[in-house]
């Protein structure tokens, strides 16, 4: 960095040194006490003295808001900024790190982390006790599980976790209420969830039989050889209530969540007739489920339909 720049620009707040080969930034940043927004990405930071000494404790560790150091060459999370008490943006992503410190906790008023693109193999339980943390960008690494500690994140609203090694999720990742973006795309568990789900065309077996009962063909026993009646009498019914329809062999799994009186929140295997069939099941076919859990159980089927379009994303 240019020397004297805290003498040009005295009042500075926002600086962009991006893609400009940088591999250290000087001292000249601590005499800038009104900068809040940093920008460095796409440079050659990283090695030793990449960033000034004493920088937790100068005037610009205080008020620094936002922090992109992406697109480095960072190993770890440099110890320094995790002094940066303020900071509530910040982005290492494309590094190199290999794990997230315990101390992360230290930024309490971070709301933004992104350190997708590294090489990430676990996430500390620590990460858990940031209280105002809403956007999580974890992608692109080789996590292979999620802490359940996760789940005390009751500001989360965004998770990225695609392209990582997780095989599955623990239960307590439910309790994430304000949650409205969750992506898995590009891990084991989600490429197993789509294979599960693979549909399989109906056999010429069963459109005749799913015809018969559809449109009431009458028939009797008589009629058939003995294995057609049996096979007739294995009949599901569709159990949405505006089809009608019904499967034997073929059908549509999907992903059901079912709010059982605000408590507890399960996911569910939910089978339908046809891809086409799309409607979430209604407790009009389930007598003994009382208003206020028919009104749950169709805000989980939105739920449902809108993180199964996230998982296959």
């Amino acid at each position: 960095l240019p020397a004297g720049l805290s003498q040009w620009f005295p009042a500075l707040e926002v600086l962009d040194v991006s893609g400009t080969g940088l591999a250290e930034l000087g001292a000249e940043l601590l005499a800038l006490p009104r900068l809040h927004t940093l920008l460095a990405k796409n440079n050659r930071l990283g090695g030793p003295g990449s960033l000034p000494k004493g920088l937790e404790q100068a005037s610009l560790g205080r008020s620094l808001r936002v922090l992109n150091l992406s697109g480095n060459r960072f190993p770890e999370v440099p110890p320094a900024l995790l002094g940066l008490r303020g900071l509530q943006s910040l982005s290492l992503g494309g590094n190199r790190l290999h794990g997230i410190p315990p101390d992360i906790q230290e930024l309490r008023s971070l709301e933004f982390l992104y350190l997708g693109g590294n090489f990430i193999t676990s996430i500390p339980p620590e990460l858990a006790n940031l209280p105002s943390l809403s956007y999580l960008v974890l992608c692109d690494n080789k996590i292979q599980s999620i802490p359940p500690q996760l789940a005390q994140l009751h500001s989360l609203r965004s998770l990225s976790l695609h392209n990582n090694l997780l095989t599955y999720l623990p239960r307590e990742i439910l309790n994430l209420v304000h949650l409205e973006e969750l992506s898995l795309r590009g891990n084991p568990l989600v490429v197993r969830f789509v294979r599960d789900l693979t549909y399989n065309p109906p056999s010429l077996q069963e459109l005749a039989g799913r015809t018969i009962k559809t449109r009431n063909v009458a028939y009797a026993p008589s009629d058939l050889p003995e294995n057609l009646v049996r096979y007739l009498s294995l009949a599901s019914n569709c159990p949405n209530p505006k089809c009608g329809g019904v499967y034997f062999d073929s059908c549509v799994r999907q992903i059901k969540f079912v709010d059982f009186c605000g408590k507890y929140r399960l996911p569910l295997m939910h089978y339908l007739c046809s891809p086409e069939c799309s409607s979430p099941c209604s407790s009009a076919s389930q007598s003994s489920t009382s208003q206020s859990e028919s009104d749950s159980e169709d805000e989980a089927s939105v739920a449902a339909r809108r993180m199964q379009k996230v998982l296959l994303g």
